[in-house]
């Protein structure tokens, strides 16, 4: 595992006995005004003629606002992180999952005709909800554990927020994620079906991604394993914490007993249900086809993989953890999802491509 996986210092780096500025006036500064320039080209000015619509101002603003951050930042980030900015393990494995799925849909979105500045708008419907609802669904299940040692209202608000560390439940994520796509697709009028045949398989890479971020964290452990591929955790560890406070293990132990990875058998699996996932769409019935195959994989492959976890216990009175139950109920919609695609196949329902789907412009008035 690795929290931390590197700090960026404040005051530049040293190359060949020069300091070379990364904050302030610096590097990320000079990228960041060139990322800028090329979006407004690319929105703006790719096509001939003058540009077709005003500036976004609140694109603009966003940007002006992440451009101060950067120029003030080697003034106030030393009072947080003397050692520089963090690059926490879990945060990057969640933007490069991120940037990953948004770069296959927007790749096959572009394929299908169908508008690839679509798939950036609802990247954000998507991500935002899903950090909250994956937060919200953390903070119910792991309550005693994150506020054990809040006193101050401050500190209340500090543990509710961060999520640097981990603190997010895929389940929670998926859910309240689905809740911002449906929005998406009312207020956009795209039809949700179709769209999310197009990108449920990015939705598993970025699983796939983020489970890695697991592993860099520490959290989602395994339970003993005798397999050569065990994992050790260290001392000071999530793992090793969690099974000391269980007194499944010495205080002064060396490090945790050989654990399953099961982040690792959780990444491989999203890689998999993706790579399946892409392979069905050409052979897709109906619209919702590809969804309804995911609908049926995940929750039967987290149920499985529940069972060699080691960081929960059983709820209500039984063996199976809240995700287990989760899944449990996500398979039964799974399965009559697959009754309600069955009926639109024998009624004769042809499978709609989603570039057919776009709505027409809007005609001058």
């Amino acid at each position: 595992m690795r929290q931390v996986l590197l700090y960026l210092p404040w005051d530049g780096v040293a190359i060949g006995g020069a300091r070379i500025p990364l904050f302030g006036f610096g590097v990320f500064l000079a990228l960041w005004c060139v990322l800028g320039a090329w979006a407004i080209y690319a929105t703006y000015f790719r096509k001939s003629g003058p540009p077709a619509e005003s500036l976004d101002l609140f694109s603009v603003g966003f940007w002006l606002m992440i451009a101060a951050a950067m120029i003030q930042s080697p003034q106030f980030g030393p009072r947080f992180s003397p050692n520089g900015l963090p690059i926490f393990g879990y945060g990057f494995m969640l933007l490069l999952g991120l940037l990953s799925a948004v770069w296959l849909a927007e790749r096959r979105a572009r394929l299908e005709g169908y508008p690839p500045e679509t798939i950036w708008d609802l990247a954000i419907w998507l991500f935002i909800p899903g950090i909250i609802g994956g937060r919200v669904f953390y903070l119910v299940q792991k309550s005693s554990d994150v506020y054990a040692e809040t006193k101050t209202v401050q500190e209340f608000l500090w543990n509710t927020v961060n999520v640097s560390e981990g603190g997010l439940v895929l389940y929670g994520a998926l859910i309240a994620g689905a809740a911002g796509y449906f929005s998406f697709c009312a207020v956009r009028r795209l039809p949700p079906l179709s769209l999310a045949d197009l990108i449920v398989p990015s939705v598993f890479v970025g699983i796939g991604f983020g489970r890695l971020g697991c592993l860099l964290n520490g959290c989602c452990f395994g339970d003993k394993c005798g397999l050569p591929w065990g994992l050790v955790f260290p001392p000071e560890s999530g793992p090793f914490k969690a099974l000391v406070i269980r007194g499944f293990l010495a205080p002064d132990a060396p490090g945790t007993p050989p654990l399953h990875p099961t982040q690792i058998y959780s990444s491989i699996d999203g890689f998999l249900t993706a790579a399946l996932c892409l392979w069905y769409y050409r052979f897709r019935r109906v619209p919702g086809d590809v969804l309804g195959l995911a609908l049926l994989i995940c929750p039967t492959t987290r149920f499985l993989i529940e069972f060699i976890r080691g960081d929960e216990y059983g709820q209500w009175g039984t063996t199976l953890t809240i995700s287990q139950w989760v899944s449990l109920g996500l398979l039964a919609v799974g399965v009559v999802f697959q009754g309600y695609l069955s009926w639109q196949v024998r009624r004769g329902a042809p499978a709609v491509s989603p570039a057919d789907m776009i709505p027409p412009p809007a005609s001058p008035a």
